[in-house]
């Protein structure tokens, strides 16, 4: 049985940091591409960082660039996104997915479909407020 097992959320304060994860179980994430969604309140699911299967190409969600770090631990078979200096503009339901499909993290962060990834997390809601 395959899962993509995701961390919790949480509240933080405005400029607070969080790291959500999700571990692999059942499958390596070795040559997946990994894509990490954000839906906001109202709004449609976007990509806010992406990982190329080789892990040595990142994207970065113009909103998030400079502030979000996306990383995997090969090790592990868990990836990350480590979230910095959180606005409230980033509250919402992040989802972690992977698939061997997308030869670029661009690609990988396109879609924002269920159905279009192998792999899917169950979602955690970030919210930051004061």
């Amino acid at each position: 049985q395959t899962q993509f097992v995701q961390s919790r959320g949480g509240t933080v304060q405005p400029g607070g940091s969080l790291t959500l994860s999700c571990e692999a179980s059942g499958f390596t994430l070795d040559d997946l591409a990994i894509a990490w969604f954000r839906q906001a309140p109202g709004k449609e699911r976007v990509g806010v960082s992406c990982l190329s299967k080789n892990g040595a190409v990142t994207y970065y969600a113009g909103s998030v660039a400079g502030r979000f770090t996306i990383s995997r631990d090969t090790a592990k078979n868990t990836v990350y996104l480590q979230m910095n200096n959180l606005k409230p503009e980033d509250t919402g339901i992040y989802t972690c997915a992977a698939d061997s499909v997308y030869a670029t993290p661009q690609g990988a962060c396109s879609q924002g479909i269920r159905g279009l990834y192998d792999y899917w997390g169950q979602g955690a809601q970030v919210t930051v407020s004061s």
